[in-house]
């Protein structure tokens, strides 16, 4: 079982990340979308201030979720062989995870939008915040009460012990 160097680890612990910015790009992108068109559906001129004030916080909040999921692809052409890995991974480290937190408040914002328009208000905050917990649990609570459970950096597909080959 050969070892793996701290450069081929920063590389690897690049490329996952890149493969869960793609996830989560695609789906804040989609979003952004759906959110930009908004105000040209028919419907929109009916919106309360209310609604109108919940539809800024989701756009803006979507907008910064967006730059901040794709900025380590911006901040990685920027660093391009310049040996800087390390650095780079954890920009992008902090870049998701700033992302996913807008993300969340895009999407709780985008629910309570959508049922404050079609539902009585007190039900509207109902679903949102159940929305939010919904998120907060699979996007921080099970993850982070997980953390424990193993040993740090080892792959699924690794033998911790070493004794896979012997």
């Amino acid at each position: 079982m050969s070892k793996e160097t701290e450069k081929q680890r920063w590389q690897r612990n690049f490329a996952d990340l890149l493969q869960e910015l793609r996830v989560a790009q695609t789906g804040v992108q989609i979003l952004f979308a759906f959110l930009l068109t908004l105000p040209f559906s028919n419907g929109f001129g009916s919106t309360s201030p209310f609604q109108r004030d919940v539809y800024i916080v989701a756009l803006l909040a979507a907008a910064g979720a967006t730059a901040m999921i794709i900025s380590p692809v911006a901040f990685h052409r920027a660093l391009f062989r310049q040996g800087r890995k390390p650095e780079l991974v954890r920009f992008a480290h902090l870049m998701a995870s700033g992302g996913l937190a807008l993300m969340l408040i895009a999407m709780v914002s985008s629910v309570l939008l959508i049922t404050d328009f079609v539902l009585a208000r007190p039900i509207a905050f109902l679903l949102s915040a159940v929305t939010g917990l919904w998120f907060l649990t699979f996007w921080l609570i099970l993850p982070f009460s997980r953390r424990s459970w193993g040993d740090d950096d080892i792959d699924d597909d690794e033998d911790p012990s070493g004794l896979a080959n012997t």
